[in-house]
């Protein structure tokens, strides 16, 4: 239950055998590869070589399988057999083995390829017919070969679109110059027309026309009459669409093998990732340089592996001076859920403690406090149960829920809240099960709000403690005894003295214990005074010590700020009574009373539920965050990032494959 002790480790590899090496140490995942820019060993030897070809013809393929499972999945008459609770698709290794060793899926994609290619071709081809028969449309009504208009000598026949707006005019302009005009249809806002003047007018005609708004329409390359065209057109678009169906039904045929694509992705995916970490590390002529991180308790399986290879050996090495250790964290199966809090934090640094066993029960404990609703546990259990059997690969966040959840069921019944006052409204006061109700609830927070108060402020006055607690023990493992004893023990003492000097003023605590406990607080004032700032001149010290003691209001907020979790609970149980007042209300209309009060009740208190479920994880999490961590944690920790498959589109069941 703490950050994995590390250790860097130099494998030295010949040339020939250094991509099946790191095919097993990926297939391992326990080694992450340092690149010539991180590696040390660059540093010492500046001479050493690194692969400047990139695996283009990797990327390639990479890139080409990720278009043509896009492009196969628009096709896909059935869907991936995937969910949110199962996002990849599971496969036997054997079957994985075939596929990546074979020549089905790589004929698949090029069929896949031709086949997206010819359907983009033909799509095209179809809106090109299908334009030219739109712009065709107008000039139907034209008869004879258009070819002839081409074909005069002494005119110039120009054909086009001319605005409303602007034919009456540009008519009478063309007039005057000489031209004539013929109409051949007019559609919508615009006249089909046909323009005829001698060829010396031809650049004054055009000059109007251009006035006018005039959008030519070319017949190059037509021959015989608009109405032949059109048929043409027609007839071309119409076996287009047929070769188009055809097609489509061809990538319909090859998307029910599209599985086998995914593997192949995945599989070069990997080796992409393999090749990279290959060309990025140093080298000699030879012989390449492995140099990375990897756990101590795994640097025996490293060996094994390693010894595997007849011209590759392995050794553990110093680390560089101020060099950073990455960072990753292991905890027993019953905290590990809770490391999705502290990965969403960040992680700790290498000289920090893991924080996740600490933060785990005052997690869930303030969660149910913020909810505290008994039927609302028993709804998210059963929810997370339902999630857990259709959920495959990583449950954690599942169990941390859970966790949640029972805590709630707690809270909630300590407090005598089951969908808020239901028991109470529905079945009645001194009602069998709200005599029970009562016998279980240690105190109801509407009549008592004091006791959720102080129960808030304690709780995180002692989660405050702790973490004060956790950097003390934490600088005395590090050796760091100045820091331990003037910036938390200190601190320890000052706030405990003040609050049991406290209690003892106030008739709580026997009143001469204020005589131990002020002079103990005072002198705790000055240490904190003159050592908190202990690198720095007086000045620097004076000014530290000074900022150090105004701390004190930082400490008195912090505390405060637990108090969400009485009103965060408070909430929920208020508007949980909101809604049973309505559905008390709505009980009351005749004969379709208890139906719309059954509804209400259970939309509303599903609102209500989902309301503040968000809002018990978004301030729980925050306790944690600004509250808790910085007492303790430093943070800004790398995470170790081994070398290892990961899987996009599927899940091999037996994962020791290429």
């Amino acid at each position: 239950m703490a950050i994995a002790k590390m250790t860097k480790i130099m494998i030295a590899s010949h040339s020939s055998e250094v991509a099946d090496l790191l095919e097993s140490l990926q297939g391992e995942g326990i080694v992450q590869v340092l690149d010539a820019e991180r590696a040390m060993v660059s540093k010492e030897w500046p001479e050493l070589q690194v692969e400047s070809k990139r695996p283009r013809n990797i990327e390639e393929m990479v890139t080409r399988l990720d278009s043509s499972i896009k492009f196969l999945k628009s096709y896909a008459t059935e869907k991936d057999p995937t969910s949110v609770f199962s996002p990849r698709i599971e496969i036997e290794n054997k079957y994985y083995s075939d596929i990546v060793t074979g020549s089905d899926a790589v004929e698949l994609l090029e069929n896949a390829e031709q086949t997206e290619a010819e359907i983009e071709r033909l799509n095209i081809e179809r809106e090109n017919l299908a334009g030219q028969h739109d712009g065709l449309e107008p000039w139907k009504s034209m008869t004879g070969p258009v070819e002839h208009l081409r074909e005069l000598e002494n005119t110039t026949c120009i054909t086009g679109l001319l605005p409303h707006q602007y034919y009456a005019d540009t008519v009478t302009s063309l007039d005057e110059l000489g031209g004539v005009v013929e109409e051949i249809s007019h559609t919508g806002t615009m006249h089909a027309c046909v323009v005829v003047c001698l060829n010396e007018a031809a650049g004054e005609v055009q000059k109007v026309l251009r006035g006018g708004d005039f959008e030519a329409v070319s017949f190059e390359n037509m021959y015989g009459s608009i109405r032949d065209i059109l048929t043409d057109c027609e007839e071309k678009l119409a076996h287009t669409k047929i070769d188009l169906k055809k097609a489509k039904a061809r990538a319909e045929e090859l998307a029910a093998d599209r599985l086998k694509l995914q593997i192949l992705s995945d599989h070069y995916v990997n080796l992409l990732s393999r090749e990279n970490t290959r060309t990025t590390a140093p080298a000699t002529e030879n012989v390449v340089l492995l140099e990375g991180w990897a756990k101590q308790k795994d640097y025996k399986c490293i060996e094994k592996i390693v010894a595997g290879f007849a011209s590759s050996s392995v050794d553990e090495i110093e680390l560089a001076e101020g060099e950073e250790v990455p960072v990753e964290i292991e905890n027993h199966r019953s905290v590990r859920p809770f490391e999705t809090i502290t990965r969403l934090y960040g992680m700790p640094a290498a000289t920090d403690m893991d924080p996740t066993v600490f933060l785990a029960p005052f997690f869930a404990l303030f969660f149910g406090l913020c909810l505290t609703d008994a039927g609302y546990g028993l709804i998210m259990l059963g929810l997370l149960w339902w999630a857990m059997k259709k959920m495959k690969g990583n449950k954690g966040p599942l169990w941390m829920f859970v966790a949640c959840a029972v805590s709630t069921v707690i809270a909630g019944a300590l407090t005598g809240s089951w969908f808020a006052d239901a028991i109470f409204s529905f079945a009645g006061e001194g009602s069998g099960i709200d005599n029970l109700r009562t016998k279980i609830m240690l105190f109801d927070p509407l009549k008592s709000p004091l006791t959720f108060f102080m129960l808030s402020l304690g709780l995180g006055y002692i989660q405050i403690q702790f973490g004060l607690g956790i950097a003390f023990y934490n600088n005395i493992r590090n050796k760091d005894y100045p820091a331990a004893i003037f910036e938390q023990l200190t601190w320890l003492i000052f706030l405990n003295s003040l609050l049991l000097y406290g209690l003892s003023k106030g008739g709580i605590l026997p009143a001469a214990l204020a005589k131990v406990f002020g002079p103990l607080a005072i002198i705790q004032t000055v240490l904190i005074f003159l050592f908190t700032e202990r690198k720095s001149g007086v000045s620097g010290r004076i000014g530290g010590g000074v900022f150090a003691l105004f701390s004190t209001v930082f400490y008195f907020g912090d505390i405060l700020s637990y108090v969400r979790l009485m009103a965060l609970g408070m909430v929920t149980a208020g508007l949980g009574m909101a809604v049973n007042i309505l559905v008390k209300l709505m009980m009351d209309i005749p004969y379709v009373g208890f139906i719309l009060g059954g509804i209400l009740f259970v939309g509303g208190h599903i609102f209500n539920l989902a309301m503040s479920t968000l809002s018990s994880f978004v301030h729980s999490l925050r306790l944690q965050f600004v509250e808790f961590f910085p007492k303790f944690l430093v943070g800004g920790g790398k995470d170790f990032e081994p070398l290892q498959k990961k899987y996009q589109h599927i899940t091999v069941n037996i994962q020791e494959n290429n």
